[in-house]
């Protein structure tokens, strides 16, 4: 069986890839989940709901996603304690240009996506 990559993108409206990326992944409508297959190539798009963010619940997302086997969240920008959260939960975090969903699909699949540093971390969220 081969080894399937699990990519986050937080996402407004129903998600999928036509949706517009949330610049907010604890804020998101949903997260649109890219499955791809050992050699970057996509295979499918599913779309989980984010429960609503509540003072402290930046970890929920990162819960939610841990338990639908995610690899990977590619975000606008993040927090330091969230970014903490999901490397502790073994999810790489990634950063990319684009405004949609698609944008993400096609960045992933070219190899231009990057881990993100903590030069991008927001302020206000530690």
């Amino acid at each position: 069986m081969s080894k399937t990559i699990k990519v986050a993108v937080p996402s407004m409206g129903k998600g999928g890839l036509d949706a517009e990326r949330s610049s907010h992944f604890g804020r998101c409508d949903c997260f649109s989940l890219l499955t791809f297959d050992e050699n970057k190539k996509f295979v499918e798009c599913s779309i989980i709901a984010n429960p609503p963010h509540v003072d402290g619940g930046c970890m929920a997302p990162v819960n939610l996603l841990a338990a639908n086997k995610v690899n990977a969240i590619v975000v606008g920008g993040i927090g330091g304690r969230p970014l903490a959260g999901f490397n502790s939960v073994g999810i790489e975090v990634l950063i990319t240009d684009g405004d949609f969903v698609k944008n993400v699909k096609e960045n992933y699949e070219a190899g231009k996506v990057s881990p993100i540093s903590s030069d991008f971390v927001c302020g206000g969220h530690h």
